[in-house]
């Protein structure tokens, strides 16, 4: 995981790779995208393997829909802000800042003991 010729010389550190909560649950209307995200889910413990013995830590990131331009026609949807409040547990998307946050506390020393996990944030749609 240490990309140099000098043994040792990543003495720690800390990968955050994004994934989607399609990566958890899948999709059954983007089978490319599901199969895509659920490949970073086991890229990121296959890696969290490897640089555990370097101090890397390597999470995943499952955001559920969340505010931003990938998702603003269906987020001006009527049906679709109804099957929000229908479907996710918390009745809202979410916002990016809350995925940031997420992000980074991954990346701080306080979770200096956490690696392989897969952090999903999607107001509770995986939970049901």
């Amino acid at each position: 995981m240490c990309w140099t010729s000098t043994p040792r010389a990543c003495s720690s550190g800390s990968i955050v790779n994004i994934s989607s909560g399609a990566g958890i649950v899948g999709n059954g209307m983007e089978g490319a995208y599901t199969a895509s995200k659920g490949a970073v889910r086991l890229f990121t413990k296959g890696a969290a393997l490897q640089g555990a013995k370097d101090n890397i830590r390597v999470n995943s990131v499952h955001p559920g829909t969340t505010d931003t331009d990938m998702v603003a026609s269906l987020l001006a949807d009527k049906a679709y802000q109804k099957w929000v409040k229908e479907m996710i547990p918390l009745g809202r998307v979410g916002k990016a800042e809350e995925v940031a946050k997420l992000v980074l506390f991954l990346a701080s020393d306080d979770a200096s003991y956490v690696t392989g996990a897969e952090l999903i944030i999607d107001g509770g749609y995986t939970a049901g």
